[in-house]
C-alpha cells in the first residue's frame, strides 16, 4: 500500500483515485500518523456486499426453501386515528 502525506493527496488527487483503482487501497497520513485509506468503488463494493442484489441474497438465504415460516403479529388493539 502507497502512503501519501496529506499535502500530496490533496495535489495530486486524481493520480491518487487512479492509483487507488489500479495499484489497491491508498493510505493518507496527517503528520506522519495514518488517518485515512482511499479505495476503489470494486473494492468498497466487494468488503462491503453491495456486489449481490437483494433477490440474491434472499435466494441464498438458508430460510430460502421452508415454506412453513410463522410470523407471529401483535394482536393487541389498532392505533385510533383522528380523522
Amino acid at each position: 500500500m502507497q502512503t501519501w502525506q496529506l499535502q500530496s493527496a490533496k495535489a495530486r488527487f486524481s493520480d491518487l483515485i487512479k492509483r487507488a483503482t489500479h495499484d489497491g487501497p491508498q493510505e493518507i497520513t496527517v503528520h506522519g500518523h495514518p488517518v485515512a485509506v482511499v479505495i476503489s468503488r470494486a473494492l468498497f463494493d466487494q468488503l462491503s456486499g453491495n456486489d449481490e442484489s437483494l433477490v440474491s441474497f434472499m435466494r441464498h438465504s438458508p430460510l430460502a426453501d421452508q415454506e412453513d415460516i410463522v410470523f407471529e403479529r401483535d394482536s393487541g388493539a389498532a392505533r385510533e386515528v383522528a380523522f
